[in-house]
């Protein structure tokens, strides 16, 4: 709690112009709709300048440090296991440019990876009910978007029209953001002050597209995923293709049955 009012404190007399912050949330997703008890949590960070934002889950970071002492090390003592545990539920990033209002989300299918710019905007509904969350008064606000209704708490003493994930427009930091089901949720749990955001790297290429071509690409891995990532694998290179066929249906097995308990993206439409 002392943590979240010496930031406030800290925003409410500094300048910003040359400040950047950190804001750590606790996600809650319920990615199978058949098991509504199975509550995965990760987290997340919200790195925030004056002049753009990035979120991004954690395990995203801790991967590529893995990877950068991996080429340090030319792959000398490489686990494979470790990756494997880092392994996300939120393999994106969102990167909000406040200049000119664009949100850019960068998201991973099979092996490739891609970029779109959102082009639905965001409209809140702000309501007379308030809550204290952690130190914070907030108010709440209420939006529809992607197929689902959201509530968003947000507090007007930390000065960034911002949230996680796709979320920002509102007149205060959103502290906390649920949709309607109970299915996601986005908390904040801690604030630090940081001398500059996240520089977010991508391996490999990464292909604009437009959201809708983004979800046909999504589709086509979901009815198909073995074929994706085999379209995805640069030639030379071997791949799901050159799998015996035993392997290759062990492959193709545990490709669906990750898609099948991943049922209920955040994103119905």
């Amino acid at each position: 709690m002392k943590k979240f009012l010496l930031l406030a404190l800290f925003f409410s007399v500094q300048s910003l112009s040359a400040q950047a912050a950190r804001f750590i949330y606790q996600v809650s997703m319920k990615l199978d709709s058949t098991q509504r008890g199975d509550i995965k949590t990760e987290t997340a960070i919200l790195d925030v300048s004056p002049a753009k934002s990035v979120f991004f889950a954690e395990k995203r970071i801790q991967r590529d440090s893995v990877f950068a002492r991996a080429r340090q090390t030319r792959g000398s003592g490489f686990d494979r296991s470790q990756m494997e545990n880092l392994r996300s539920n939120m393999d994106y990033v969102v990167e909000k440019d406040f200049a000119n209002g664009t949100k850019t989300f960068i998201g991973r299918i099979a092996r490739n990876q891609y970029s779109y710019t959102e082009d639905r905007p965001l409209e809140w509904t702000i309501l007379p009910e308030t809550a204290t969350i952690g130190a914070y008064k907030t108010q709440k606000a209420e939006t529809q978007f992607a197929g689902r209704t959201w509530y968003a708490w947000f507090a007007n003493e930390i000065p960034f029209q911002d949230g996680p994930y796709k979320f920002s427009g509102l007149p205060g930091l959103i502290v906390k953001v649920e949709d309607s089901k109970g299915d996601y949720s986005f908390d904040l749990k801690e604030t630090r002050k940081v001398d500059e955001i996240q520089n977010v790297s991508s391996q490999g290429n990464v292909l604009k597209i437009s959201r809708e071509g983004y979800e046909k690409q999504l589709e086509n891995y979901r009815k198909d995923p073995v074929a994706a990532m085999q379209a995805g694998r640069a030639p030379g290179r071997g791949g799901a293709g050159n799998q015996d066929p035993n392997q290759r249906r062990q492959v193709e097995s545990r490709l669906k049955d990750e898609i099948q308990k991943n049922n209920n993206p955040i994103e119905l439409k």
